[in-house]
């Protein structure tokens, strides 16, 4: 048995602790805030509400199921799940919102009514898009990403062109439809994958078939319930969290690390998972000659969004509103460019707005409502509390036209997340709150390696590595770089 430091208690940090403890080592996650779930962490407030701090879209319901399939249990377990119907609205202007069904026979009586001849476009599209999803999940997803050999597969092989991964997203989707709302609603999963549709690979059409085909679900009581799920299976098996725990440097000797100092306290171990910020890992607790990458290497990386982030609790109901809404009613291009182009606060920014209490009555006072405003935004912007508020008249003047009703006058709990506070909270680098774009040079093995090139037990994992960002490549990313430590330990 072995002695096994894991930093950081996101999804990818808890997944990998459950998987190293099932295999019967002595695992301990270090968390250097007050709660475990890194960018999943829960807000709450004495008068009742509980804000999911992060993720709100719960996308690919099965990589969650084998999670915990593969320790013997079932989701419904530990948590309840709710599909959404609809699944969200897309607003795109004034008087014009389209919600999407989940059912995929209404959505395709729903685009045939926009656009002639597209009910049979959205059917091919998604037998591809069906087709990336399984192949990309069963033979890409779960690779280390390590070396291309990894790729030498039969099937892999077999259907790489229809894997897309050389083609662009934008002209995929214009190749099956042409009217923009259309085109808006297929495109709007990769403005969170971190780069603009032209320069994100037709590969993750995958997205399409997770989000319009398999549903868009919530688990009662927010993402904190997963988190807390994930917990207890690791917890069971004997790993042991412990919060408040800065981890601030990894001693090596002899190209292994030997100890980390936690607090100012150094510990022995075995072996280490970084499920923190890879940048802070190498820059912050490493000497410079164990880096993988320089700080140039990190300069030179396209990264997914940050975000400006509103919290907040309404003392009333708001009749209109659904789970999920977003405001496409501004130009995606021009705000894509002003994230990822030309750096800058967005002149006409698009946003997404959250109310789990549609579907959740604990999250919230009776007869209230819970809110979360999301606008994202380039890296690494200068975050005041001036700009912020700037942007939440913007985004709360939108809303209030939309469901046509007054909100702000209602408004009993405010709070604002944004660039400094991802820096502050997470190390993220430069703020970012998704990790990676991925584009096609961040793809596979072309992302940061999974395991540290000079010392043979550190192991990296999370959203700035293999598979890339969102939770459910978080959650498989904690397994990958579990696996990885696990041969090394049987060496």
């Amino acid at each position: 048995m072995s002695k096994i430091a894991i930093i950081g208690s996101g999804f990818s940090g808890i997944s990998a602790a459950a998987y190293l403890s099932a295999a019967g080592h002595e695992v301990h996650v270090f968390e250097k805030n007050a709660t475990v779930g890194g960018r999943a962490r829960q807000l709450k407030t004495e008068s009742g509400y509980i804000f999911d701090m992060g993720p709100s879209w719960y996308w690919m319901p099965d990589v969650f199921e084998k999670f915990f399939h593969d320790f013997g249990y079932k989701v419904s377990d530990y948590y309840e799940l709710k599909l959404l119907d609809p699944s969200f609205d897309i607003v795109y202007g004034e008087q014009d919102t389209m919600s999407v069904p989940e059912n995929f026979d209404s959505l395709c009586t729903l685009f045939e009514s926009i656009e002639t001849g597209s009910a049979s476009q959205l059917q091919l599209f998604m037998q591809e898009a069906e087709y990336k999803y399984k192949t990309g999940i069963e033979n890409l997803v779960y690779k280390p990403g390590l070396s291309i050999a990894e790729f030498a597969d039969v099937e892999l092989m077999k259907g790489v062109f229809r894997l897309q991964v050389f083609s662009a997203f934008s002209k995929h989707v214009r190749k099956y439809f042409s009217h923009p709302k259309l085109i808006a609603l297929m495109e709007f999963p990769v403005l969170f994958l971190g780069a603009m549709p032209q320069d994100t690979p037709a590969l993750y059409s995958l997205m399409n078939y997770a989000g319009l085909k398999l549903g868009t679900w919530y688990p009662q009581g927010g993402f904190g319930k997963v988190i807390e799920a994930m917990q207890k299976v690791a917890e069971k098996n004997g790993a042991r969290f412990h919060v408040n725990a800065a981890v601030e440097k990894i001693g090596i000797e002899n190209s292994l690390a030997k100890n980390i100092v936690v607090n100012g306290v150094e510990l022995k171990f075995d072996a280490v998972i970084a499920s923190a910020d890879y940048h802070h890992v190498e820059s912050k607790l490493l000497p410079k000659e164990y880096r993988n990458y320089t700080e140039k290497y990190w300069e030179k990386k396209t990264f997914a969004p940050s975000c400006l982030i509103f919290y907040l609790g309404i003392n009333k109901k708001i009749e209109s509103l659904r789970h999920h809404t977003l405001f496409f009613d501004e130009d995606l291009h021009q705000h894509s460019i002003e994230i990822y182009k030309t750096p800058q606060w967005p002149s006409k920014p698009l946003f997404y707005v959250c109310c789990p209490s549609k579907s959740d009555d604990g999250i919230a006072p009776i007869g209230h409502e819970n809110l979360f405003l999301l606008m994202p935004i380039a890296t690494g912007l200068h975050d005041s509390e001036e700009m912020r508020e700037k942007y939440f008249n913007v985004m709360m003047e939108r809303l209030e036209k939309q469901v046509n009703e007054n909100i702000s006058n209602h408004i009993d709990f405010k709070s604002s997340y944004c660039v400094h506070d991802f820096i502050l909270d997470y190390n993220s680098y430069k703020g970012n709150a998704y990790g990676l774009a991925n584009t096609l040079m961040q793809t596979a093995i072309l992302k940061p390696k999974i395991k540290n090139n000079k010392i043979d037990n550190l192991f990296y994992t999370g959203q700035l590595t293999v598979p890339g960002p969102g939770v459910p490549p978080s959650i498989i990313s904690g397994k990958v770089a579990s696996d990885q430590l696990l041969k090394y330990l049987k060496n």
